[in-house]
């Protein structure tokens, strides 16, 4: 009896301790993904003009960045918010639990579509995902299907009809989500349209994962940090060079890129938001509901985020590139995230 009174004691002087600590922080701390980042500095501009409370710090981590510190604990030390550009990983979700972080509240906010981009300047290409694949896998299949280290050098080794000039593509670091996409929507789905490779994900699934996961190191896969706008500048310079990011991105730099065509189908926003674009993805915040009520305005925050003012097809994050939810998807996300629903453990793969 003793022993339990004194856990619990312990446990009621901790939160009082952070309740106190808390107090010392009036502002919002969010962190995440480099994709998300202007969506939420948009928000966050606009819950502090509202006088909801003091504009919230919002730090372009990238998403794996972004869950490490979310994760790291429940305090004023910790972040309150985390933005992502893919969902939370199973892995991810433990670490936030065997750090006490135990109510995680998830909010999809919109889609982007993961865009290859060039200069304007670029001679104009369609890609297909096996093209993709091919380009920038470690191992690919030679016409007998058998896996070799990669060969090509340029894009026309690839297909004659693509331009005769060097495989360089400047994209995110292995910590950001929109990396993360990257294998998923381009690299797997690529690696899926080769039968030897699909057999071999039927055989030994492992060794299929192995292969589509593995960017070759020679060079033609550039990494260029978790800012997208490294890359926008850099392909200002490198007219044959692609580049990957956002949609919003894209959008934001339509006088200086131009996005390239996959499967013949244009990056643009009614293309992402049907779902006939094969690079669209959902796009998520992540709440510590155990901060809410002591770090000032989260509630409200939240409430402007999923607003239809902020979300909506005519809202103020469409006008900076974010694809909006369906109408009866958006509205399903807000009752949600207002009723602060947290995620099962069992919903995160």
């Amino acid at each position: 009896m003793t022993n339990k009174f004194l856990a619990l004691t312990a446990a009621v002087a901790a939160l009082s301790c952070f309740a106190n600590a808390a107090s010392a922080r009036d502002q919002i701390r969010i962190v995440g993904s480099s994709t998300v980042y202007p969506f939420t500095t948009a928000v966050a501009e606009q819950f502090g003009k509202s006088g909801s409370g003091k504009t919230p710090v919002v730090e372009s981590t990238g998403t794996g960045g972004g869950f490490k510190l979310f994760c790291g604990g429940v305090g004023v030390d910790h972040p309150d918010f985390s933005n992502a550009s893919r969902a939370i990983k199973k892995g991810e979700f433990e670490l936030c639990e065997k750090n006490g972080v135990k109510d995680i509240v998830e909010i999809k906010v919109g889609i982007d579509g993961l865009t290859i981009a060039q200069s304007k300047a670029g001679a104009k290409a369609s890609l297909t995902r096996m093209q993709v694949f091919q380009a920038l896998a470690e191992m690919v299949p030679d016409k007998d299907g058998k896996l070799v280290a990669n060969p090509y050098k340029n894009w026309s080794d690839i297909d004659a009809a693509l331009p005769n000039v060097k495989i360089e593509v400047l994209g995110p670091p292995p910590t950001s989500g929109t990396r993360d996409s990257f294998h998923e929507l381009f690299m797997e789905k690529g690696a899926e349209g080769f039968e030897s490779l699909k057999e071999l994900k039927k055989t030994d699934s492992k060794a299929f994962d192995k292969v589509w996961k593995s960017i070759r190191k020679d060079g033609a896969y550039v990494e260029a940090g978790e800012n997208d706008n490294v890359i926008v500048q850099k392909l200002e310079a490198n007219k044959d060079a692609y580049g990957i990011f956002g949609y919003s991105f894209l959008e934001e730099n339509t006088a200086k890129l131009k996005g390239v065509a996959i499967e013949g189908v244009e990056p643009e926003y009614d293309a992402i938001s049907s779902g006939k674009y094969k690079g669209a993805r959902p796009l998520f915040i992540y709440a510590k509901k155990q901060h809410v009520g002591v770090i000032p305005g989260m509630d409200k925050f939240i409430a402007e985020y999923v607003s239809d003012k902020a979300m909506s097809k005519d809202g103020y994050l469409a006008r900076k590139g974010l694809v909006a939810l369906p109408a009866d998807e958006a509205k399903k996300v807000a009752e949600t995230a207002t009723a602060m629903k947290t995620l099962a453990a069992d919903a995160v793969k």
